[in-house]
């Protein structure tokens, strides 16, 4: 499974994202995404999303910067409306498990 994704539009003004971790909930699999610049802004996804939707691209595209990086997440940083997970836990088979 390719590790490293670019989403066709931006989540909390950011779109390059990194597969930290594949997990089974209730029988499905899903995918913990994780912004390649803050690791703030990540989501839980599920196969189908990630590989059927449309919605991303394997691999990085090159983007100019304010089509990587939007105002969208200036406002995200500056709002107190903040969702997303609070920590991150890596599976031992995760390519980004270093320990």
């Amino acid at each position: 499974m390719e590790n490293f994704w670019t989403s066709n539009k931006t989540i909390n003004g950011l779109r390059h994202f990194v597969l930290v971790n594949k997990t089974r909930e209730k029988g499905n699999i899903t995918f913990l995404m994780v912004s390649v610049l803050d690791s703030e802004i990540n989501l839980k996804t599920t196969y189908e999303e990630l590989i059927n939707s449309g919605n991303w691209h394997k691999g990085w595209i090159n983007l100019p910067k304010l089509e990587s990086i939007t105002e969208e997440y200036v406002n995200y940083k500056s709002s107190n409306n903040r969702e997303g997970i609070d920590e991150i836990y890596i599976n031992e088979d995760s390519l980004f498990n270093i320990s």
